[in-house]
């Protein structure tokens, strides 16, 4: 019976599946932003003005760090994968 198989939380892994994804989501779309506005005019001296300094520096920072939660995420994944089995197999 379906009823009789427990829902296990994984929060964490939730936390980190969302971090990975808007940390990678919003560099790229910070990386489009700044492909679309070299495109449509803007030049170097309106690039030094706010906003685009974050925008442009924030692909540097939040990929890196989308890469080192994915891995997190990896790791913690497979250590309760892992867990789960060793129970089960008991």
């Amino acid at each position: 019976m379906a009823s009789d198989i427990p829902i296990n939380d994984h929060r964490l892994e939730r936390i980190l599946a969302f971090m990975v994804a808007s940390a990678i989501g919003l560099s790229i779309v910070s990386f489009l932003a700044v492909i679309i506005a070299s495109g449509v005019g803007v030049t170097g001296e309106r690039f030094s003005q706010p906003p685009w300094p974050t925008i442009i520096v924030l692909p540097v920072i939040g990929l890196p760090v989308g890469v080192i939660v994915l891995v997190a995420l990896l790791i913690v994944s497979g250590l309760r994968r892992g867990r789960e089995a060793r129970d089960a197999r008991d």
